[in-house]
């Protein structure tokens, strides 16, 4: 797939593509869901894709399994990043942040399994558990990192002192943060990973609904030939060369669609007006 948006090294090494897939959209259940669901997530691939991103949150790990069963063995040059970091109680069967080191470690043991791989490329931690001490939940993934089950670390969902201080313990290679057209309040820790050439994964790269309504998406939109999905995906990848957007759909057209920004050119004008766009 020929791109203008091209290719960003993760960890400085680990080449993907700059336009990512998110399949935490996809159904998991059995039946014609499930069959349509591991066609989107071939599609992807077929597309041009080569990061696809998913979670043990998601599903509980069903969403890995879904992954593995459309995708494995994996193409060359294909990367599937999971995280963990939220886990679902024993006793009231409710999700929650649980960084806790053995729980970690739990998790990825259970990814290794569902994607069928001896080690997780990019594993991130979902959010930073509050409750247990963040160079505990570093230090885990770092003494997985250096047994070779994981050979990347990143974050998500964090701010500029947490990123920080996490350098402190582990060097990170990604993070993981909600950010896009209409939505900003994590500038400041694009700017930090921008500096450090730190990948930013961008999740809701795309104000659902919003950017639609939104007169300027809209017109820009219009002068393209473009929707106002595209306009705003086309806007992440200039932002910065460390955005990487995963844009997540159950939809093969709409999947299509999303991939196709990455050949969308934004004139100097119209990226000024977006620009200057606020929530």
């Amino acid at each position: 797939m020929t791109t203008v948006a091209g290719t960003f090294r993760i960890g400085g090494d680990l080449e993907v593509g700059r336009l990512g897939f998110g399949a935490m959209h996809l159904p998991t259940g059995p039946g014609a869901d499930r069959a349509a669901a591991i066609a989107v997530a071939r599609l992807a691939v077929d597309l041009g894709v080569t990061l696809i991103d998913t979670a043990h949150l998601y599903g509980g790990g069903a969403n890995e399994e879904l992954l593995a069963e459309a995708l494995h063995p994996y193409a060359d040059g294909l990367l599937i990043t999971t995280k963990v970091g939220v886990a679902r109680s024993a006793d009231t069967g409710e999700w929650g942040l649980d960084g806790r080191p053995e729980v970690l470690r739990d998790q990825v043991e259970q990814a290794l399994r569902r994607l069928r791989v001896e080690r997780i490329e990019l594993l991130q931690l979902h959010r930073v558990d509050p409750a247990t001490p963040l160079a505990d939940q570093l230090g885990a993934l770092r003494d997985l990192r250096d047994e070779g089950k994981v050979a990347r670390i990143g974050l998500s969902e964090v701010s500029v002192d947490e990123l920080s201080l996490a350098r402190e313990t582990v060097d990170i290679a990604s993070v993981q943060n909600r950010y896009n057209l209409l939505d900003r309040e994590h500038e400041p820790v694009l700017a930090a990973c921008a500096a450090a050439g730190t990948a930013f994964l961008p999740w809701r790269p795309v104000a659902h609904g919003a950017a639609g309504a939104n007169t300027v998406v809209a017109e820009v939109a219009a002068g393209l030939g473009a929707t106002p999905t595209q306009v705003s995906l086309a806007w992440l990848l200039g932002r910065s060369p460390v955005v990487v957007p995963i844009p997540g759909t159950a939809d093969p057209v709409h999947l299509a669609e999303n991939v196709a920004a990455a050949r969308l050119n934004l004139s100097a004008p119209q990226r000024a007006r977006l620009d200057a766009l606020t929530a």
